[in-house]
């Protein structure tokens, strides 16, 4: 409580004006704030998250594209351009486990009013063997395509089974959406159109909070998701890693799914997959999409994307690239299009 009560000071005498409307004047040195104050509670960490030097590469850094000649050329965006302009403020806690963290991606704006706010929540399994979040530059890729589209990015970290079965992901989309709303004024984000972004597993996740009401915590709330090549039930051929999630009783597994739930909800959904995507997940977008257009609330915004190696490569730099880009630039601007008089 004491370093919370000592930020909110330090930021009031720097604005000269009161904490909330910091930002506006002064958001690198407020981002700099939260960040000193919010990050892990490590004894050996320096105030901008950054741990001192061990002689350890640095997995957080931008990857070199050309740094081995060896290897075969990457197609995806090179996050080192894409990311040009953009400060990050890294590993702020949003939650009691030491997993719960948090990266948010900011760009050089002169408009105060309050932006927009894209919250990446990615991972490919289920389980720790191929966890989620921690520096990945490809993800920071998809932030970069927010700050520089005048939003604000934030990178979403979440429990992984085994040790977190269900619903501790999706718990964890809330706690963390839950924190955006507390916290993004500091980064001239808006609480208001906050838009929730998930990526394979990610979109469970997202899509599981949505349709599971007793998930949700306080300002937990969401203007509108975008749900990207995801499944949206575990089946009774689940592999490993999502029986490690959703435990071994297969009769459990429809309590545990989007459905029916996702079906009654009122928020914009904009719902993509890919043709190159393996058919179990061609196949639950199809039937979610089916299912939302027949149901009684509305029928989603849904793109079929030429590419999804990467989240990365979803959100291409150039808006009218054939991938996510556009649609969700749409998505938000119907968000924003709502709140005004």
């Amino acid at each position: 409580m004491t370093r919370y009560l000592v930020l909110c000071c330090v930021l009031t005498m720097i604005a000269g004006t009161s904490v909330r409307g910091a930002t506006s004047e002064r958001p690198e040195i407020a981002a700099y704030l939260v960040q000193a104050g919010l990050a892990l509670d490590d004894p050996n960490a320096s105030p901008d998250g950054a741990k001192p030097d061990d002689g350890k590469p640095d997995d957080t850094k931008p990857v070199d594209a050309g740094a081995d000649d060896n290897k075969p050329a990457d197609t995806t965006p090179d996050p080192s351009k894409s990311c040009a302009g953009v400060s990050f403020s890294r590993n702020l806690r949003y939650g009691e486990s030491d997993l719960n963290l948090l990266d948010v991606a900011t760009g050089d704006s002169r408009d105060s009013s309050p932006r927009p706010v894209l919250v990446f929540v990615a991972g490919e399994s289920f389980a720790d063997d191929n966890a989620a979040g921690g520096g990945d530059p490809l993800q920071d890729a998809a932030m970069c395509f927010a700050a520089r589209n005048g939003m604000v990015g934030v990178k979403v970290n979440y429990r992984l089974a085994p040790a977190y079965p269900w619903p501790a992901g999706a718990k964890d989309v809330a706690a963390a959406t839950s924190w955006v709303h507390q916290n993004i004024d500091l980064f001239g984000g808006s609480r208001d159109e906050i838009v929730a972004v998930g990526y394979s597993v990610g979109a469970f996740h997202v899509a599981s909070l949505l349709a599971h009401p007793e998930l949700k915590v306080s300002d937990s709330g969401i203007a509108a998701a975008v749900l990207v090549s995801g499944i949206y039930r575990a089946s009774a051929d689940a592999d490993a890693a999502e029986k490690s999630y959703f435990g071994s009783d297969a009769g459990q597994y429809d309590a545990r799914s989007a459905f029916p739930g996702i079906l009654n909800i009122e928020t914009p959904l904009l719902l993509a997959w890919s043709a190159l995507d393996p058919p179990r997940r061609v196949e639950a977008a199809e039937t979610l999409k089916r299912m939302l257009c027949n149901s009684a609330t509305h029928c989603p915004h849904t793109t079929v994307l030429e590419n999804r190696e990467t989240l990365a490569s979803a959100f291409v730099p150039d808006p009218s690239g054939g991938g996510l880009a556009q649609p969700t630039l749409e998505l938000v601007r119907e968000i924003e299009e709502r709140g005004l008089p």
